[in-house]
């Protein structure tokens, strides 16, 4: 069970990566590196979710749902496994 909740608590870590590093403009070869390393290990438990939970349309701004339904079945499951220990 540990096991467990180590993986999905490095997910939630690498799912606010992405995010704070969204906000900013690319930078050098290590930043870019990072980047690539939070977009790659985030986007194949994001995209299912995209296809099912539209961007949410604020005027010109369109908000992805999908990270945040993400964030809270994480927060979710890591309920479970610390009471199921």
């Amino acid at each position: 069970m540990i096991i467990i909740s180590w993986a999905l608590t490095a997910l939630l870590i690498l799912l606010v990566l992405r995010a704070v590093l969204s906000w900013f403009p690319p930078g050098g070869p290590v930043f870019e590196q990072i980047n690539n390393i939070a977009y790659v290990s985030t986007e194949w438990l994001l995209a299912p979710v995209r296809r099912v939970v539209p961007p949410l349309q604020l005027g010109g701004v369109a908000l992805d749902l999908s990270f945040m339904v993400v964030f809270v079945v994480i927060l979710l499951l890591q309920g479970v496994v610390a009471s199921a220990a």
